[in-house]
């Protein structure tokens, strides 16, 4: 039975898509069937590994709307393992037009529940809001990620979320969880980033990630080539953070199940 699993934050700029790509490459290189889907109307999940965001004509957008079925928006990436759910900047609409829909927050796992069990690992790109395409996400995962930056602001706004994500378990999803925080651009050399860390995991104890992921040059620079850093630098302190998390993940659901 495939999980599914939202990263979601509604602060930009936190790792959100650099997470999504490089989690999911991560697992398909650890021999897990999974399957990336951008729900960001920027997609950048999109270009980031590789797919030309103008070429796509089935996405998250027909997925929503329901007008093709998700086996018909997959396309194989060169990654191992990985597949994706592209976007294109056409997503934007759908907040509008799903505004009147009955069961609006559903339409995603809806569309998802035919394919759920091909993959072991379904990894959601959220936009940075928690608008009615976040909502979608939500509703549709088993769990979601959070990541948060080792910078000044980085619990500002996560109590939103938090209670966004206590609304969604209330309303829609009584069976998600939260997978854990993910700490984001670490710089062992700033003691600001130390003190986010000491901070979070203070407060959220075992919801924390043992794995943090450190800021890291390689990592930023593989997007551009649209390629996750397990392609473009397999070496880098980068490929080596994300294989860590993808680790943790799967032992922590192997130990579950």
């Amino acid at each position: 039975m495939g999980k599914i699993i939202a990263i979601a934050n509604q602060k930009g700029g936190v790792g959100k898509t650099t997470t999504s790509i490089n989690l999911a490459a991560s697992l398909g290189v650890l021999e897990k069937k999974v399957l990336l889907i951008d729900a960001d109307p920027q997609a950048n999940a999109t270009s980031g590994i590789g797919i030309d965001v103008e070429s796509v004509e089935v996405g998250t957008y027909q997925l929503l709307e329901h007008s093709n079925t998700a086996q018909e928006a997959i396309i194989k990436t060169d990654t191992p393992n990985l597949y994706a759910i592209p976007a294109h900047i056409d997503l934007v609409a759908i907040e509008i037009e799903l505004v009147d829909k009955d069961n609006r927050e559903y339409m995603l796992k809806t569309a998802l529940q035919a394919i759920k069990d091909d993959y072991d690992y379904i990894i959601i790109d959220c936009a940075p809001s928690l608008g009615l395409l976040t909502l979608n996400a939500l509703t549709a995962a088993d769990a979601v990620i959070i990541p948060i930056q080792c910078e000044y602001f980085a619990l500002e706004g996560l109590g939103k979320l938090l209670n966004t994500i206590k609304s969604v378990q209330r309303i829609h999803n009584p069976d998600l969880d939260i997978e854990g925080l993910l700490l984001t651009m670490y710089d062992s050399r700033l003691r600001l980033s130390n003190q986010v860390v000491e901070e979070v995991q203070k407060h959220f104890n075992n919801m924390v990630f043992q794995t943090i992921i450190q800021r890291n040059v390689r990592l930023s620079e593989a997007p551009s080539y649209g390629e996750s850093i397990i392609n473009y630098d397999a070496s880098s302190k980068g490929a080596s953070n994300y294989l860590s998390l993808a680790k943790e993940i799967i032992n922590k659901n192997d130990s579950n199940g």
